[in-house]
């Protein structure tokens, strides 16, 4: 069995979404605990699930370059997107707009097949 292009293109536009999101619950929980009521509770459980959102969206950025046979400068531009907050949806929107990631069945996929 053999992973479409496609498949690829949406796991990775998922877990970046997630990266991003767990940085925004990151940068909250910061946020109350150093200016606001000091509670570490948002920090406590972000933290952690940043961190592991962080691992897999390496992991799939790593995984989409070699499937999608990317340059090694749009590998490493996406790997570095994952270090600043919401980065991740600036990567993934580059490699939608240079055709990186593809978005829609190639031809061949989506063609009628003939009755047998």
């Amino acid at each position: 069995m053999s992973i479409s292009p496609r498949v690829t293109a949406i796991a990775f536009r998922v877990v970046a979404i997630a990266e991003a999101l767990t940085w925004i619950g990151l940068l909250g929980g910061m946020y109350v605990k150093y200016l606001g009521s000091g509670s570490e509770a948002g920090v406590e459980l972000f933290g952690p699930v940043h961190g592991g959102a962080f691992l897999v969206y390496v992991a799939i950025t790593l995984a989409a370059a070699l499937h999608l046979r990317w340059n090694l400068w749009a590998a490493l531009a996406a790997l570095a997107a994952s270090v600043p907050p919401l980065g991740t949806l600036a990567a993934d929107w580059w490699l939608h707009r240079t055709g990186r990631l593809p978005t829609r069945p190639r031809e061949r996929d989506s063609a009628p097949h003939p009755a047998a």
